[in-house]
C-alpha cells in the first residue's frame, strides 16, 4: 500500500482531511529532497547561460507539460526581471512542444526516437539536457539521455520512485523517492524544483543588474 492509498483510507470520506494529508505528504517529500543535487543543477544551468549553451528539456505525459513549463520559465520569466537589454537569459528549449515534429518522427520512425532525432538536429557541444520522468524508464528518454551523454553533453534527471534506468545514466539525478505508482506527488515536486530554480535565476539576474 502506498502513501496515497493510506491517506485515502484514513481521510477519503473527508475531502478536507484528504487535502491536508496529501499536502503533508508533499512536505515530507520536499524535505527529503537532495538539495545538493538541486544546487548542482543550478550550477550547470548557470554554466549554460554564461557559455551561450542550450538547455533541452524532455518528458512524457504530465512530465511533458512540466518540460513546457520549464521552457517558458527559464527563458522569459527570468528575462523579465532584467533591466539591461544586453543581459543573457537561459536559452531553454522544450522538445515536447512541436507536435508536427513529434508526430512526423513517431509516424515515420518510432515514438522511441521523438526526442533523440530532435537532439541530433539541435545539439551543440556543451549543451545541457533535463530529462523528467517519474519511473525513470521511458524508452524515448533513456535513448535520448544515453546519446546526449555520449556526445559530451551534461544530463540532469528529475526522477521519481527508485530513479529507474535513468538514475544510472544521468550525471545529476534528483530523485523524488516514493513507492512506485505515486505519480502525482512526484510530478508536483518536479514543478516545485522548477520554481526553486527559476526563482534563483531571477534573483541572480537582478543581482547582476544591481537590483538586489
Amino acid at each position: 500500500m502506498n502513501n496515497l492509498d493510506k491517506i485515502y483510507q484514513e481521510k477519503g470520506l473527508d475531502p478536507a482531511g484528504f487535502s491536508l494529508g496529501y499536502v503533508n505528504h508533499l512536505v515530507t517529500l520536499l524535505q527529503a529532497l537532495d538539495h545538493e543535487k538541486v544546487g548542482e543543477c543550478i550550477n550547470i544551468l548557470e554554466e549554460a547561460r554564461q557559455n551561450d549553451q542550450t538547455i533541452f528539456v524532455i518528458g512524457n505525459g504530465g512530465s511533458a507539460s512540466t518540460a513546457s513549463h520549464i521552457g517558458n520559465d527559464f527563458g522569459l520569466c527570468v528575462l523579465k526581471k532584467s533591466n539591461k537589454p544586453e543581459n543573457k537569459s537561459y536559452r531553454a528549449l522544450a522538445l515536447t512542444d512541436n507536435l508536427s515534429v513529434i508526430s512526423a518522427i513517431g509516424n515515420d520512425s518510432t515514438f522511441e526516437n521523438v526526442f533523440l532525432d530532435q537532439l541530433k538536429v539541435h545539439f551543440r557541444k556543451g549543451d545541457k539536457l533535463i530529462v523528467i520522468s517519474a519511473s525513470g524508464n521511458s524508452p524515448n528518454l533513456v535513448v535520448a539521455a544515453e546519446w546526449f551523454k555520449q556526445q559530451g553533453g551534461t544530463v540532469m534527471g528529475w526522477l521519481g520512485f527508485d530513479g529507474g534506468k535513468l538514475k544510472d545514466i544521468v550525471q545529476v539525478p534528483v530523485v523524488v523517492s516514493t513507492p512506485k505508482g505515486e505519480y502525482a506527488p512526484v510530478e508536483d515536486v518536479h514543478l516545485v524544483i522548477n520554481h526553486i530554480i527559476v526563482t534563483w535565476m531571477q534573483y541572480n539576474i537582478m543581482k547582476e543588474d544591481g537590483l538586489v
